[in-house]
């Protein structure tokens, strides 16, 4: 069947990268007119899709220009942009998904829109699987007398903000406690700033992860902050990057690259220091 005589918009304008991986993988990637300037997964939707949007701003008339039949955004971040492209009488889905499993959902809405929904469910039950596999290794580690490590997760440094739902529940599926539970239950960003940065030092993280947003994070910086040379994370060092790209999205790419790397310094740890 092709992609003409599928149901679901034809035309689709994507304002952030995760809804434009999942239509590459699904195979749907003929129906995507327009990206986001952010997008970098898969590498080639920057060379094959017109860059239509930042993340907090978009350019409106580009994308009228494209006569989508259909928009996708994320968060109430992007809701000015929504409103504006509704109001110009654009059809607008945005999905606000934080979790694993609000991430599984809007994936399969995504599917089901773009007549895909059976390849969809496939490739969420595997992902589940995948997820499933790495709990019951480090469960099999900790049976075997080893400690799972605390995990500090770090989003942007200036101020210091620590991991959102999804990240801190994959910092558990890959076997490790987020030392900042109770923060990554908050939606934006300015909720999860750590008004004093020796609170992080006092929660004694055994691996610091940053993800700075774009920015490329620094070890040293982190290590020589003050008061910090006795957090183990900094006197083992233990601290590493994930790119912002297959983490902070709340889509395929935390689900499977972002997860893995975590899972491999999580069960790394694990065997060496637990």
């Amino acid at each position: 069947m092709t992609t003409a005589t599928l149901p679901g918009p034809q035309r689709i304008v994507c304002l952030t990268e995760e809804t434009t991986e999942w239509l590459y993988l699904l195979g749907q990637e003929a129906r995507i007119v327009g990206i986001s300037g952010y997008t970098v997964r898969p590498r080639r939707a920057r060379e094959e899709k017109p860059k239509v949007s930042a993340f907090l701003n978009a350019k409106i008339d580009k994308i009228l220009a494209l006569a989508p039949d259909c928009v996708f955004g994320f968060s109430d971040l992007q809701a000015d942009i929504a409103a504006e492209l509704i109001r110009a009488g654009v059809q607008v889905t945005v999905f606000n998904q934080r979790s694993i499993d609000a991430i599984h959902g809007m994936l399969y809405q995504v599917a089901a829109m773009v007549g895909c929904a059976e390849a969809g469910l496939a490739w969420i039950e595997a992902n589940r699987a995948s997820l499933a596999a790495m709990r019951a290794e480090v469960a099999a580690l900790q049976a075997q007398g080893k400690r799972r490590p605390r995990v500090y997760f770090e989003e942007w440094d200036e101020p210091p903000i620590s991991a959102i739902r999804w990240v801190s529940e994959l910092i558990g599926v890959a076997g490790g406690d987020d030392v900042f539970p109770e923060l990554a239950l908050q939606a934006m960003g300015k909720q999860r700033i750590i008004a004093d940065p020796l609170e992080i030092v006092r929660r004694q993280p055994d691996i610091i992860v940053g993800s700075w947003c774009g920015k490329k994070f620094r070890p040293e910086k982190v290590a020589a902050r003050p008061g910090w040379q006795d957090v183990p994370a900094v006197r083992d060092g233990q601290l590493f990057e994930i790119k912002s790209a297959d983490i902070l999205q709340p889509g395929p790419a935390a689900l499977t690259d972002g997860v893995a790397q975590l899972h491999r310094l999580v069960r790394d740890w694990m065997v060496a220091h637990g």
